[in-house]
């Protein structure tokens, strides 16, 4: 995130930085359970998609297929794994 910040008023500051020091400890912790980093993690997540296709008026969802590599990384981040 190379994007200026144009808060001006305490409380949007705050909040801002409370979002980048929570998205931070998240990604720390996905780091330590997975031991992938976060740039490689969201790498592998980008084309796991879902999605809605109508056809003849009835709506189904598309299932993404995540693949098994994925899968074992996701597990790690569940408790009791």
């Amino acid at each position: 995130m190379d994007r200026p910040i144009f808060h001006r008023k305490r409380d949007a500051i705050e909040a801002h930085l409370t979002i980048v020091l929570a998205v931070l400890a998240i990604s720390r912790n996905i780091e330590s359970l997975t031991g992938v980093s976060i740039k490689q993690f969201v790498k592998l997540l980008r084309p796991i998609r879902s999605g809605i296709v109508i056809i003849n008026e009835r709506e189904i969802l598309a299932e993404p297929e995540i693949p098994e590599q994925m899968k074992i990384l996701l597990k790690h981040l569940t408790p009791g794994h």
